[in-house]
């Protein structure tokens, strides 16, 4: 036990348990990475342009719109509609949510936001058995969700970056489950299946409900109008 977490030993499990003191010092370092990794992101994200040297960097209300994003990312995440046994979940449109700033202002502003939505994940909903686990889990998978920057500027990016995104965080969730839940396999089931499965679940049932939702009409003409928004 230490002043920042404790280890429960349970026979064959290492439980994380993050003490108060813990989740302030957590805290103290999502402010300090969003502040250092949004002043990176102002300096060096550009925007296509037909100049031959682009130099229109992140303004502030761009900013401002990728930490309206987190914010709604993570109140999204807590509207649970179905809850894993072992971590995990189907919410309403979080990952969406968290893959937009990718979509709208390219990979670096995508990424940071999604990293900072991981810790943040980290400190509200914590499912930890091992550093590593967390790190795949809370760092890797949830900042999957910032490639979809790479489909910015491009057609179609919308519905494209976000398949990547929720691709790449399932890449991440299948190793993770693979790698540190394997016991949990369900009976004949191999380690790397059952994670394939287990992650496609809830993952992927997100995903098609985001599409199936962003299909109707007045919210697709709400998310058109919030994207011209943020891009003026």
């Amino acid at each position: 036990m230490s002043l920042f977490s404790e280890f429960v030993n349970d026979w064959d499990e290492l439980t994380y348990v993050p003490t108060t003191l813990g989740k302030v010092i957590l805290a103290l370092i999502i402010v300090a990475l969003i502040a250092v990794a949004l002043i990176f992101a102002r300096k060096n994200a550009v925007k296509d342009s037909s100049d031959k040297n682009p130099t229109m960097k992140l303004t502030i209300k761009q900013l401002a719109f990728c930490a309206m994003c987190l914010a709604l990312a993570t109140v999204l995440s807590e509207i649970k509609i179905f809850d894993m046994p072992t971590g995990g979940s189907i919410t309403l449109l979080s990952m969406f949510v968290i893959a937009l700033p990718g979509i709208l202002f390219g990979l670096v502003p995508g990424i940071v936001t999604a990293v900072a939505y991981g810790i943040l994940q980290l400190i509200i909903d914590p499912y930890v058995l091992y550093p590593m686990q967390l790190v795949v889990d809370y760092i890797l998978a949830f900042g999957a969700l910032g490639l979809s920057g790479l489909f910015y500027g491009k057609k179609g990016a919308i519905i494209k970056g976000y398949i990547v995104a929720v691709i790449g965080r399932y890449i991440f969730s299948v190793i993770s489950g693979w790698i540190f839940f394997g016991s949990y396999a369900w009976e004949g089931w191999n380690p790397f299946a059952y994670s394939m499965a287990y992650n496609a679940a809830y993952i992927f049932a997100e995903a098609a409900l985001t599409v199936i939702i962003l299909a109707i009409p007045p919210v697709n003409k709400a998310v058109k109008q919030v994207i011209k928004l943020a891009n003026e």
